[in-house]
């Protein structure tokens, strides 16, 4: 960042000058004796007249709020009363002349910080004339002054005005117009010690003021592109060969059976047999390699899931001692929880002919490990969606895992998979997300042939290699990333990758998913055995393990990404610790987590069931071989 500085200018606290203006005076009351030596046939009552104003002035203004000002000057109060008829019925007239000396001090306030202020406060007026004229018809003109006139008076004002800045920004002399309006009400404002002539004044006017400001320096901020080291770019290149993996994944089993809002039938996704089809019905049936449509993992592992029913009931035909309860949950209420749980009792019972005797049902307003919170007020929707289900509850372990989380066994699934990821030319831009709005991929060929990809946001950003080698020539390809940076500035970085065809060959694997319960990390414990004795064996020397944590979308992304790496971590320590104490020291762990992250996630999250699969650790294992 850079600073520059430009002249600028304090507003002064200190300001005087000088006011004019007239005084619109308006008579009330009983006026009849003018002095000792006259008084009219004819009481008078009411006049006005228009009388000059003129003060020298200062003001303070410690604050752009709060102020003072105070008025010395000359104020005329007189005018002329309304004509009255004497008893000889000959007109009659008096004028005056009454004006003061007036010190006015007041209180300015500008509520706004702005031009306009407001003011109130007191008027000491100390009496400087008291003339008079009376004329009448039929007798000679009298000129004089008033007696009884009230030496001093104490009344009250209040007015608002306006400071016009008639001077430059930059000059420290500064000099102010400033129109104002003040209205002093009757009281306090008998003329007279005697009779009862009052007077209310509306005073129009403008002041000038003058006031001596001081330089500052005031910095103003200007912003210069971020220097090109605050983004770090790289590419790394494909395989040349990519690696088909026969797989043999174990496939832990949700018991939960989800429902859908306004229905008590058990939804169509999952797969529902008829009498003749669940006699041949064998859960090792869906252990067989996949037809070629299902050869995606989200696919096939949802297949398997959509089977837990026939998967219940053919574990439940084979080991007839076994019980389960059903236990259904809506927030409408513990009676349609009980209907889900009845409607999943029947097909046991009616397709699979297990004895309804060892069928338990209840019903709740909540499942048994909830994922709306108390207290939450986020994402409801997709919470409570989760929260109506069944579900299977066993003490058997020929039905649940020994995990102490509810889970069923595990279904074991053979499948061969490509890992995509091998083939893909990956460009890292480091702090990305951070600094640039954007940024776009420019790649070009050996024989200058040039391909573009793009908008991107990620700090990093998968294309498979074959699309960008296509027909071209493989070798050499110069790679050019321009970022724009949040400030609208622009970044490049260069860089080069190699890109040839690409071969594949198969190799064998081992794959485990951990499933875990609404936003809780710490449920690994209860996996640590299942990784210790199970897992942990099957990984020999000179293996690769690659871990990946996952979440759902509920929550926010920086959330979810800590979570899914704290998840992936934990696992990852585990099995270090059980390959420490079984001697095996050459194993590579490739650990990340990728949070909610769509585009890389096990599954959608249109569905429940699909948000508590993502809910995962997956851990692959790939042999030295």
């Amino acid at each position: 960042m850079q600073t520059t500085t430009s002249a600028q200018t304090t507003s002064p606290k200190w300001w005087f000058g000088a006011a004019a203006g007239a005084n619109a005076n308006f008579f009330d009351g009983t006026t009849q004796r003018l002095n000792n030596g006259l008084i009219v046939p004819s009481a008078f009552h009411k006049g006005k007249g228009i009388r000059p104003f003129g003060s020298v002035l200062v003001e303070y203004r410690p604050t752009p709020i709060w102020g003072g000002s105070l008025n010395i000057g000359y104020d005329g109060r007189g005018g002329k009363f309304d004509d009255v008829i004497a008893p000889c019925d000959c007109p009659a007239t008096l004028a005056t002349n009454v004006s003061y000396i007036t010190i006015e001090p007041t209180l300015r306030v500008n509520p706004w910080g702005g031009n306009l202020y407001f003011f109130t406060g007191p008027r000491f007026a100390f009496n400087l004339q008291k003339d008079f004229d009376y004329t009448q018809l039929k007798q000679p003109n009298t000129s004089g002054e008033l007696s009884e006139v009230r030496k001093s008076v104490i009344s009250a004002q209040v007015g608002a005005g306006y400071d016009i800045d008639m001077s430059a920004p930059t000059s420290t002399s500064k000099f102010v117009v400033s129109p104002f309006v003040s209205f002093h009400p009757y009281f306090g404002q008998d003329v007279r010690e005697i009779e009862s002539w009052s007077m209310s004044t509306v005073r129009v006017g403008v002041a000038l003021k003058f006031g001596k400001a001081k330089l500052i320096a005031k910095q103003e901020t200007t912003s210069t592109p971020i220097p090109l080291a605050e983004v770090s770019f790289s590419v790394r290149a494909p395989k040349a060969v990519v690696m088909k993996r026969k797989v043999n994944e174990t496939l832990p089993l949700l018991n939960y059976v989800f429902f859908d809002e306004g229905s008590t039938a058990i939804p169509s996704r999952y797969v529902m047999l008829s009498p003749s089809q669940a006699a041949t019905f064998k859960q090792e049936d869906l252990q067989q390699e996949p037809a070629e449509s299902m050869n995606i993992r989200s696919q096939r592992q949802l297949n398997v899931y959509y089977n837990v029913l026939n998967i219940l009931g053919d574990r439940m035909r084979a080991n007839p001692a076994v019980d389960i309860t059903l236990s259904g949950a809506s927030l409408a209420g513990a009676k349609e929880g009980n209907l889900f749980a009845t409607e999943i009792k029947k097909y046991l019972v009616n397709v699979f002919n297990i004895n309804e005797n060892r069928i338990a049902t209840n019903g709740r307003i909540k499942p048994i490990n909830p994922s709306e919170q108390k207290g939450g007020k986020k994402e409801l929707n997709l919470l409570r969606e989760g929260d109506r289900r069944v579900d299977i509850l066993s003490n058997s372990n020929a039905l649940m895992m020994e995990l102490g989380s509810g889970i069923m066994k595990p279904v074991y699934i053979n499948t061969t998979q490509s890992n995509g990821t091998d083939g893909d030319v990956i460009f890292y831009v480091g702090k990305a997300n951070e600094v640039l709005s954007s940024y776009m991929i420019d790649v070009t060929s050996p024989n200058g042939v040039t391909k573009q990809y793009g908008p991107f946001t990620k700090n990093e950003e998968h294309i498979a290699g074959n699309t960008i080698l296509g027909n071209g020539t493989p070798g050499s390809y110069k790679v050019v990333m321009t970022g724009t940076t949040k400030m609208g500035n622009t970044i490049k970085k260069e860089s080069t990758v190699d890109i040839v065809a690409t071969q594949e060959q198969t190799e064998n694997g081992t794959r485990y998913s951990i499933l875990y319960n609404f936003n809780k990390a710490n449920t690994i414990a209860t996996y640590a055995k299942f990784l210790t004795e199970e897992v942990a064996p099957l990984i020999s020397e000179n293996s690769t393990v690659n871990i990946h944590g996952h979440t759902d979308i509920i929550g926010s992304e920086t959330y979810n990404l800590e979570l899914s790496k704290r998840r992936a971590q934990e696992t990852q320590q585990i099995l270090e610790a059980a390959l420490a104490k079984a001697g095996k020291r050459n194993v590579k762990f490739e650990t990340t987590g990728l949070g909610e992250a769509e585009d890389r996630s096990p599954f959608g999250n249109g569905k429940p069931e699909e948000r508590f699969y993502n809910r995962t650790v997956v851990i692959d294992i790939k042999t030295a071989n």
